[in-house]
């Protein structure tokens, strides 16, 4: 009987620990350094681009995921037009096609400040020195504000677009745009997703349909700095999902309690040589499906933020839930 038991609880554990596993990032080479990095294909040739944040946000191309992946150029090689925060350098890029033209919308601020604004750019190659630079969509926040205009994600649901956003504060905010996809549409801001917790550290949304369900994906936990103070472990980047069948509101996590309630399932978090994964998006790739990419410190390799690294992995499916 001991024997037995023993059994028994070895094989409950070994289903605890295969639960807890992440398939390692997806291979890469050339140019991999990444934050807040933003994916898409190019529909002419099947290219891929990868934008990532800062310094007029530098993009590199290569013809697979895995690499080489080869520096281009940048979209704002002069920074943003945008400059009332002490800043020109733009943030968070977020990329999309959209009627034969290519939208990247960023984020304008400084580092913990609620001075800032989203701004889009549009292109119809993504090639250097093609992107017009269109200013302010109107989404801004202050000190007033109850939210932090940064880290912009668009969706559109038939034929309506939305623009997602939010950083700490009061977390992940939504607002209808207009037809333009450069401005809003003059609606109302509205709270999809709040955790009350501490400092409320939520940002980078993304959100993408799948199998009848809007699934809402941000980043909590520290981002940054990890060479100088490491976080207490699990304070660290995670990636968190929810999910609705409207793409407005009523996401819920697994266990079914509501994003606004502090609501969220992991869905990516530290394992292994990768910390602090985050930064995400997802995309559909011609060659590998539904792939998830984000940015994660490798700790063979260094923790610095000038360390980051581009991790991508094809997304598979358990219970109607993201799976890496």
């Amino acid at each position: 009987m001991f024997q037995y038991l023993k059994s028994i609880l070895a094989t409950a554990l070994a289903a605890a620990v295969a639960v807890q596993a992440y398939s390692e990032p997806g291979a890469c080479s050339g140019y991999c350094w990444a934050h807040d990095p933003a994916v898409i294909q190019r529909a002419s040739d099947g290219t891929y681009f990868k934008f990532n944040t800062g310094t007029g946000i530098q993009y590199a191309t290569a013809s697979s995921l895995a690499g080489p992946w080869t520096i281009q150029g940048f979209v704002l090689p002069n920074g943003s037009s945008i400059n009332n925060f002490g800043s020109k350098d733009p943030w968070a890029p977020d990329v999309h096609l959209v009627n034969g033209v290519y939208y990247l919308y960023y984020a304008v601020s400084t580092f913990g400040s609620q001075n800032s604004a989203i701004d889009v750019a549009t292109s119809t190659t993504m090639n250097p020195g093609t992107w017009t630079d269109h200013g302010s969509t109107g989404v801004s926040s202050s000190s007033s504000n109850s939210y932090n205009a940064i880290d912009p994600n668009l969706i559109i649901v038939g034929s309506t677009p939305y623009l997602n956003f939010g950083s700490f504060w009061d977390d992940i905010f939504q607002v209808k745009m207009s037809s333009s996809l450069t401005s809003t549409a003059g609606s109302s801001l509205y709270n999809i997703e709040y955790d009350s917790a501490g400092t409320r550290p939520c940002e980078g949304s993304y959100m993408f349909y799948y199998g009848g369900y809007y699934y809402l994906l941000w980043s909590h936990g520290i981002c940054c700095g990890y060479q100088t103070t490491l976080p207490a472990s699990g304070d660290e980047y995670m990636i968190m999902m929810a999910r609705s069948k409207s793409a407005t509101g009523g996401f819920v996590n697994k266990n079914g309690v509501p994003a606004t309630n502090s609501g969220g399932s992991i869905l990516l978090k530290s394992h292994d040589y990768v910390y602090g994964p985050g930064g995400q998006g997802v995309f559909t790739s011609s060659t590998h499906g539904l792939v998830l990419y984000y940015h994660y410190a490798d700790k063979n390799v260094g923790l610095a933020d000038a360390d980051y690294l581009f991790g991508w992995n094809v997304l598979s499916w358990s219970n109607g839930w993201p799976v890496v």
